[in-house]
C-alpha cells in the first residue's frame, strides 16, 4: 500500500523560498516493501517517461530518503527510473534499538541480506541498466553489497563513502578492539557518542559537519517535524563495532581489487565523519574506478552542499553515468 504523504502546501517553504526539499514529487509514489522476514521497508520510486534505465539510492546512517529529494528529482529529470530505501532499523523502516533515537545493527550483513532481496525484485521489476549509488554508510553497503555478490549493477556510484572513520589515529584493528570492549563491557544497544541534552534534538554545530547549505540543512529538520518518527540520534556501541567490522573485512588484500564495475566516488578532504585518507586507498585499489575530489568548500553532504559544489557534483556523477551508460 502506497503511503500517505498529507503534506502542508502553505508551510514548507525556507528562508530562500524554495520548496524543492520539502514537497514530494507528483512523479514520486511512496510505499512499503516486506523484507524476507517481513520486515517493511519504507521506498520511494520516481518515474520517468521512457526511462534510459534505472537508479537506486541508498542513504547513509541515520538519515531518510527525504532529505535528497532534489538529487532523486535531478536524476529522474535525466531520464532514469529512480528508487531510494529507508535501512531497515532508521528513518520509518522500522527500530532496532533500545529505544526510538539510537541507532543499532546486529550485523551490517543484516543490511546486505536486506539489499539484495531488494535488489533482486527491483531489477526484474525496472529498466536496465541499473544504477547503484551510496551516501556515506550507504556508500559502504552498496560496495560491500558488490563485493559479496548481493547486488551486481552495470554502476556504482559512491558519495563521501564509508570506508574509514575520522578521530583518533588508531589503527583500525586498535580502534576495532576497543569498540569490541565497549560491547562486553555493557549494553551493545546504548548510544556510543552524546547526541544533545534532548533525547532526539539536534545537536548545536552539527551543520558545520555536514553542509555549508544553511536552507538544505534546513530542510532535514523541517522534514523531522513534520514526520517525528524519521528522528535519530547516535549510533549504538554494537553499530560502532560492526561498522569496524565490515571496514575492515573491504580492507582485505584482493577484495577491493576483485571489483571491476565502473564505479565514480565523490569525497572531500574537509570531510569530519568518514576518512577521505580511506576512500582515496580504496578507489586506488578498485580496477575500475574515479575519484572526484573536493576541498574546503565541501562537507560531509556533497549532494547536500551550496549550489556551486552540488552541481559540480552532480556534473561530474551525469558525465560518468553518460559515458559508461550512454542513452539509447
Amino acid at each position: 500500500m502506497a503511503e500517505e504523504v498529507g503534506i502542508s502546501q502553505t508551510s514548507n517553504t525556507d528562508a530562500a523560498g524554495r520548496t524543492a526539499g520539502r514537497v514530494i514529487p507528483a512523479i514520486a509514489r511512496e510505499s512499503v516493501w516486506k523484507a524476507a522476514d517481513g520486515h517493511a521497508i519504507r521506498r520511494i520510486d520516481f518515474a520517468a517517461v521512457n526511462p534510459r534505465g534505472s537508479l537506486l539510492f541508498c542513504p547513509g546512517r541515520g538519515d531518510f530518503y527525504e532529505k535528497y529529494l532534489e538529487t532523486l528529482e535531478h536524476w529522474a529529470a535525466r531520464g532514469w527510473h529512480v528508487t531510494a530505501i529507508d535501512w531497515r532499523g532508521q528513518a520509518l523502516s522500522g527500530r532496532l534499538g533500545g529505544d526510538e533515537v539510537t541507532g543499532h545493527v546486529d550485523d551490517f550483513g543484516t543490511w546486505i541480506a536486506d539489499l539484495a532481496g531488494f535488489w533482486q525484485g527491483w531489477v526484474a521489476e525496472t529498466p536496465g541498466p541499473h544504477v547503484l549509488c551510496g551516501h556515506s554508510m550507504g556508500g559502504h553497503l552498496a560496495l560491500r553489497a558488490v563485493v559479496d555478490g548481493a547486488a551486481a549493477p552495470d554502476a556504482l556510484v559512491l558519495s563521501a563513502p564509508m570506508l574509514g572513520f575520522t578521530g583518533p589515529p588508531l589503527p583500525l584493528p586498535v580502534a576495532h578492539g576497543f569498540a569490541k570492549l565497549m560491547t562486553a563491557i555493557g549494553d551493545p544497544k546504548r548510544p556510543a557518542w552524546k547526541w544533545s541534552e534532548k533525547p532526539g534534538e539536534i545537536p548545536a554545530g552539527r551543520e558545520k559537519l555536514l553542509t555549508h547549505d544553511d536552507d538544505r540543512y534546513g530542510d532535514e529538520q523541517w522534514w523531522r517535524t513534520e514526520r517525528p518518527g524519521l528522528v535519530m540520534g547516535p549510533g549504538s556501541w554494537g553499530w560502532v563495532e560492526r561498522a569496524y567490522a565490515s571496514v575492515r573485512g573491504l580492507n582485505r588484500t584482493g577484495v577491493l581489487e576483485a571489483v571491476t564495475v565502473p564505479t565514480v566516488a565523490i569525497s572531500t578532504s574537509n570531510d569530519k565523519l568518514v576518512s577521505h585518507a580511506a576512500v582515496e586507498r580504496a578507489i586506488e585499489r578498485m580496477p575500475n574506478a574515479t575519484l572526484v575530489r573536493f576541498g574546503t568548500e565541501a562537507r560531509h553532504e556533497i549532494l547536500r552542499e551550496v549550489d556551486g559544489v552540488r552541481d559540480r557534483a552532480l556534473g561530474e556523477i551525469d558525465a560518468f553515468l553518460d559515458e559508461t551508460l550512454p542513452k539509447q
